[in-house]
């Protein structure tokens, strides 16, 4: 299982080791790490981003390992959703019910719609959105794809997907 996990660290030497050591001690592979040591938090601790994959039966040593190790959990937590693409979408998108598209995608239970940028030029004119769907995996994210061409189609908007992709849907 993937896991992400919010830390703050004292800023002395040797803290990060505080953090990597427990997560491979228990079998963990760790996939990225950010430490942010020129940011403090109000507490003037820093703030640690790291991601890593382990057995979930673990977790609750782990966590009782950082808390002796002094180690500030702010958040821990899976990461459900593992594959992700960007598609442009453009025409009318806001007059055809933005809330109604996105509602599609989220409703799947498996895939959720993670950021939208949008543009609009002139107010009765057409638009432009790059919408982000993210979702549990690869089978998922094509279905949510294909979710989304349905509701472009109805809607007569046009879906720019990203070329080349693995997915033959989108995915990245």
């Amino acid at each position: 299982m993937r896991i992400s996990m919010d830390l703050e660290l004292k800023d002395t030497p040797g803290q990060l080791v505080h953090v990597l050591t427990p997560i491979s001690d228990l079998g963990g592979n760790i996939m990225s790490v950010i430490h942010h040591h020129d940011e403090k938090t109000f507490r003037n601790t820093i703030p640690v981003f790291v991601v890593f994959e382990m057995e979930e039966k673990k977790l609750d040593e782990l966590r009782g390992r950082l808390e002796r190790s002094d180690v500030t959990i702010v958040r821990m937590g899976k990461i459900r959703l593992r594959e992700t693409v960007s598609i442009l979408l453009i025409g009318h998108v806001i007059h055809t019910n933005l809330t109604d598209t996105i509602d599609r995608i989220d409703r799947t239970g498996y895939a959720e719609v993670q950021d939208l940028s949008l543009a609009m030029p002139e107010i009765d004119g057409p638009s432009s959105a790059v919408i982000t769907v993210s979702a549990t995996g690869t089978g998922e994210l094509k279905k949510a794809v294909e979710i989304l061409k349905g509701v472009t189609e109805k809607k007569d908007l046009l879906m720019i997907e990203p070329i080349g992709d693995r997915l033959g849907a989108g995915g990245r």
